[in-house]
């Protein structure tokens, strides 16, 4: 008996140990899976902002090269330069042109303005809304109708000419002179939908 004591007495501090240390090694295991597993999420997090602000450097690049082409094409002592811009079917006069690319200008600008989270679907919804009260505005969105027919039909930017298509069509069929109140916002539609 006092040798299984005695053997016993010996073993326990050694399993004691043992079992600690089991506990701590678990234990610095499962902070070291957690400071891991928070580290990855942090750094896929900085690799999404990274790339959210690489997009948003290039919209903003592509925005400002789009106006500063228009700008050249507009200015009346360019009239060469226009005519490099002229796609219209029937052509249409110089100053209809440039006031053309003027209202492509404040329609690129809703998109991007839209595009970087500025304006909602139904700020912008509202902001064309209230471009095309001008008829210059109508005639080009109806000029350059070819020209959205050959964007890719599942893109944002073939989703948001649809969207204005229906509110002209709406606003010209409306008997109202309240402007402001015509015109549903359609659905949005889901991307794997388009």
């Amino acid at each position: 008996m006092a040798t299984r004591k005695s053997v016993a007495g010996r073993f326990l501090p050694v399993v004691a140990a043992g079992v600690g240390f089991l506990a701590g090694a678990v234990t610095a295991r499962t902070a070291h899976h957690r400071i891991t597993c928070s580290l990855g999420e942090r750094l896929e997090r900085l690799a999404q902002a990274t790339e959210e602000a690489r997009r948003t450097t290039a919209l903003a690049h592509q925005h400002r090269l789009h106006w500063e082409l228009l700008s050249k094409a507009m200015d009346p002592g360019n009239a060469a330069l226009l005519e490099v811009l002229d796609t219209y079917s029937p052509p249409v006069p110089q100053e209809t042109q440039r006031q053309f690319l003027y209202a492509n200008a404040m329609y690129t600008s809703m998109v991007f303005n839209y595009r970087m989270g500025v304006l909602s679907r139904e700020q912008f919804h509202g902001s064309v809304r209230g471009m095309f009260q001008n008829a210059v505005c109508r005639a080009y969105w109806r000029a350059t109708a070819h020209h959205r027919e050959t964007l890719d039909a599942s893109s944002e930017e073939a989703e948001l000419g649809k969207l204005v298509d229906g509110l002209l069509q709406q606003l010209e069929e409306s008997d109202t002179d309240e402007w402001w109140v015509v015109g549903e916002l359609p659905p949005e539609t889901p991307p794997d939908a388009a």
